[in-house]
């Protein structure tokens, strides 16, 4: 029978740290995107849903860069579901990432392990790890819960057994969704009953890939002809399959450069795709219809691609390519759901063995051949009309603890949603002042000084805030809410009178007072107000002002900080947020040609961030701004990484490139497409 436990994983991991704990105002970095030279001939409803509503702000979801790249031997909280034939191990407190499946008869591993927990700037919000199974949801990209805690439960069965059943608040589109795992007794596939629910009166976009990782040196087979060919130059092509540009894609090593390739299922074959060694054993991944997308992703054997698939893992551990499974054609798109309606569907994961090499059209055959032996088609469809009664049985045994975000909400709305129940004792810290806004219909002020923390964004929440008494934190939240909603003017107003009220405050104070850094509303609250005012002139192209600001922002910071530990492992939040704000600053500073000022705020950072990667990198540019390039190419000569470099990004070979005229050191390549004249 399946059997539901709990584990202990034990793995070189890269701690988290601390969130940035500034709102991501400015437009999001996303290398997803489509060149307009491509957009004409897009198919009608493509075309339709690549332009709907596609992500344009994190809010209000935060950065997520306080990760390094010391590893240490970590234990990690697992769940492990197994039947006679299969076992998954579930990582709840890392999005609900399916670490492992393993088909026991053949004591073979179905998809890369990696074998270290090494966070990476490839989710939306910047943490995210390689390896497994993982559900993204939320916009184009890695969901923002690769690294968050998931609600997981035991639930009942539709063959009388368990599964299990993970859960949360998808904070971009405020959209619940659950995942139930199910192993029926004796089964070689892992079934997996997915749910998004749109509890609003309105329509929501939603976006949903499950991504599997699976080792490169394979055949990756799906039941199409033809394919979306879309890179990291942003053109969106449709491609034949298997061979492109007379070579065939479908071996991810025959590849260059990173790519992505969609494949055009036709609507009346059976939704799969599979990767197959060279003996013709692998892992297939199967679906209702309702799951219509297949994607294969490959890093390419290119210098860049080869350094990426070091950096996620250990150099000589083997790389990967990515299988998927989406709700449209490709990634670029984003699904209406209606009000008060859902979507669901059923995938099953398992063994396949069957030829790869030959005619691609004789090699599909035979592998839909082996899968419809294994598992027919009609049984994934009996499977979902088995399972969807029992999407909304309540959770017995509670497994793991999510966040506090979805019972906030349920608190503010009313909602009942069976199935996911969103506890009310899981509101914690993050909830506190929103909770307080809710019932008593006011923001209850931090203590001591802290970092103001996030802002609800949504439509409800900002209503709130224009209601409450326009204190300086109340003005603060309302002015990121309204930048959010796009009512950019109104967010500077705003922010101009939170500091206004600051300024107020101050001037009735006593001169003999010795408040001026204790207690709500005094003026070290002032740094959060101005550097919002900085992004803002910012991007409006008011350069000059925003340095000014900047500039203040810091020194305001740096003068209000209360005095304490510094550096103590990276855990200060104080730390954490003079990082986050001195970078911004020096890099507004060296934009308005100020370069003494960018070195006096440099200056100002303790040692433990100027040793960081991120900040090697910025003192190199600020040598650089200075004239002093010998000095700048020495810190490459020294040596550094920058942890959080993000998907993409050519920061560090275009700096290179100004200091010398050799090639691009390898440890340094990270480009992820050729070159350009």
């Amino acid at each position: 029978m399946t059997t539901i436990r709990r584990e202990v994983l034990t793995l070189p991991a890269a701690p988290l740290g601390p969130d940035n704990p500034l709102p991501p105002l400015r437009p999001l970095d996303e290398a997803h995107r489509i060149d307009d030279r491509d957009r004409a001939d897009l198919p009608r409803d493509m075309a339709r849903q690549v332009d709907y509503e596609p992500l344009r702000s994190l809010l209000p979801v935060q950065v997520r860069d306080g990760y390094g790249r010391g590893r240490a031997p970590s234990g990690l909280d697992a769940l492990v579901i197994e039947n006679d034939r299969l076992r998954a191990t579930v990582l709840p407190a890392l999005g609900g990432r399916i670490a492992s499946l393993r088909h026991k008869p053949t004591d073979r591993e179905l998809l890369y392990v990696n074998p270290v927990l090494q966070p990476a700037n490839f989710a939306l919000n910047g943490a995210w790890f390689s390896g497994g199974i993982e559900w993204n949801i939320g916009a184009t990209g890695h969901t923002t819960l690769s690294c968050s805690p998931v609600h997981a439960a035991r639930v009942p069965a539709p063959d009388g057994g368990q599964m299990l059943r993970l859960w949360e608040w998808e904070r971009l589109r405020d959209l619940p969704f659950q995942v139930d795992l199910w192993l029926p007794d004796g089964s070689d596939f892992l079934y997996v009953g997915a749910r998004i629910r749109n509890p609003h009166e309105h329509p929501v976009p939603t976006y949903w890939w499950s991504n599997i990782a699976v080792p490169e040196d394979r055949r990756v087979l799906a039941p199409a002809d033809e394919a979306w060919h879309f890179d990291y130059e942003h053109r969106l092509r449709r491609v034949p399959v298997p061979e492109y540009d007379g070579i065939d894609r479908t071996y991810p090593l025959n590849s260059t450069y990173a790519a992505d390739y969609f494949y055009e299922v036709p609507d009346d074959r059976r939704r799969w795709i599979a990767a197959l060694d060279e003996h013709g054993h692998g892992l297939v991944q199967t679906s209702t219809d309702v799951l219509r997308g297949r994607k294969l992703f490959v890093w390419g054997t290119g210098p860049g691609g080869r350094r990426w698939q070091e950096w996620l893992t250990e150099p000589g551990t083997g790389g990967y390519c990515e299988i998927q499974a989406g709700l449209v054609r490709t990634q670029l798109e984003h699904v209406r759901l209606e009000a008060e309606s859902e979507v669901s569907w059923l995938e099953a994961y398992g063994p396949l063995d069957a030829p790869p090499e030959g005619d691609w059209h004789s090699v599909l055959r035979g592998a839909e051949d082996r899968l419809e032996a294994d598992l027919p088609r009609a049984d994934v469809d009996g499977a979902y009309d088995a399972w969807l009664p029992y999407a909304d049985a309540e959770p017995g045994e509670r497994l793991a603890t999510g966040s506090g975000w979805g019972a906030l909400e349920v608190l503010r709305a009313g909602w009942k949603l069976p199935g996911t129940p969103f506890y009310e004792d899981t509101l914690g810290e993050q909830q506190r002042p929103w909770l307080h806004l809710l019932r008593a219909g006011s923001l209850s002020e931090p203590e001591h000084h802290e970092p103001p923390g996030g802002t609800l964004v949504a439509r409800p929440w900002r209503d709130m805030l224009e209601t409450t008494a326009a204190t300086p934190l109340a003005e603060y939240h309302l002015g990121v809410a309204q930048w959010h909603g796009g009512d950019r003017a109104q967010a500077v107003r705003s922010w101009e009178r939170g500091l206004q009220s600051l300024q107020d405050l101050e001037s009735a104070r006593s001169p003999r007072s010795t408040r001026s850094t204790q207690g709500p509303g005094a003026a070290a609250d002032r740094w959060p107000l101005l550097r919002c005012l900085a992004v803002a002139d910012r991007e409006d192209g008011h350069h000059e002002r925003a340095a000014d600001r900047y500039a203040e922002a810091f020194a305001d910071l740096c003068a209000r900080r209360p005095d304490g530990p510094r550096d103590a492992g990276g855990d200060d939040r104080w730390t954490a947020v003079a990082a986050a704000l001195g970078g911004e600053a020096i890099g507004a500073l060296l934009a308005a040609g100020r370069t003494a000022d960018a070195r006096a705020v440099w200056e100002r950072l303790e040692p433990a961030t100027r040793a960081r990667g991120r900040f090697r990198l910025t003192e190199a540019e600020l040598l650089a701004a200075e004239g002093r390039r010998e000095e700048a190419r020495a810190v490459f000569d020294e040596g550094f990484e920058v942890a959080d470099l993000r998907e993409g990004a050519e920061s560090i070979g275009l700096l290179w490139a100004r200091l010398d005229d050799a090639p691009l050191p390898a440890c340094y390549d990270f480009r992820m497409r050729p070159d350009r004249e």
